[in-house]
């Protein structure tokens, strides 16, 4: 089942704030609505959301420094922002942008103009999806084919673990932390245990048979892909695809 892109809405006029929630809701989003900054903060604690509408004049604490404020941290700096505001001069419009607003829209506004400006900065925020080829030593994965392969024998993987082989294969000798891996592989908006990194690196070696070694603990750090087999020399034909 598709995930609906998650919106929180950041609103005072409950009247506007139900009708922009309507009207995503009829056209795939998944919108959260709230009324003030403190909610907002706690709403972007929880579940970071794909897209976040931001009304300038807030009780308490005005939108033009909520932005601020997200753009400062690592987990939030890079979701989408769209400044909703009845002040329409230009130099309104430029101090909200420089607050970290990816686009601006003026009340009144047409829900047609808001849907498409939403889409616009989610398409700009979504990874290129990459059908790439990727070898480390006599491992080598096909992300176009979905096939993986050692000393060109075909193996089975799943397919969490095939994004994760896929990701540790195109970082190679890096060492990646466990929070990492969650971010990367299963998305900053999922909150799950750290342990269950663990159990995939467990069926992911499983998978691997011989190459299961170039998987490697890194105790208190993480784990890494190496292009070294199990004896500490490089493994035939080791080379590193590029990130």
């Amino acid at each position: 089942m598709r995930k609906l892109p998650r919106v929180l809405v950041v609103e005072d006029e409950p009247a506007i704030a139900e009708l922009i929630a309507v009207n995503l809701r009829h056209n795939g989003f998944a919108p959260t609505v709230v009324f003030d900054g403190a909610a907002a903060r706690r709403e972007v604690d929880a579940v970071l959301p794909d897209v976040i509408l931001l009304d300038w004049m807030l009780p308490g604490e005005s939108g033009a420094s909520l932005a601020r404020q997200w753009r400062k941290h690592d987990r939030t700096k890079t979701v989408p922002i769209l400044m909703l505001t009845a002040r329409s001069d230009e130099s309104d419009k430029v101090q909200g942008l420089d607050a970290g607003a990816d686009d601006y829209i003026t009340k009144p506004f047409s829900t047609q103009e808001l849907l498409a400006r939403i889409r616009a900065v989610l398409r700009r925020r979504a990874p290129e999806i990459v059908n790439d080829s990727v070898q480390v030593g006599e491992l080598a994965l096909d992300a176009g084919t979905y096939r993986v392969s050692f000393r060109g024998n075909e193996l089975k993987v799943g397919p969490t673990e095939f994004k994760l082989l896929h990701y540790l294969m195109k970082h190679a000798e890096r060492v990646h932390t466990r929070g990492t891996l969650l971010d990367k592989i299963w998305g900053d908006h999922v909150f799950i245990e750290e342990r269950t990194v663990d159990v995939h690196v467990k069926r992911l070696r499983e998978s691997l048979g011989e190459a299961a070694s170039m998987v490697e603990t890194v105790r208190g750090a993480g784990y890494r892909l190496t292009g070294l087999n199990n004896t500490g020399r490089p493994a035939q034909g080791s080379s590193t695809a590029a990130a």
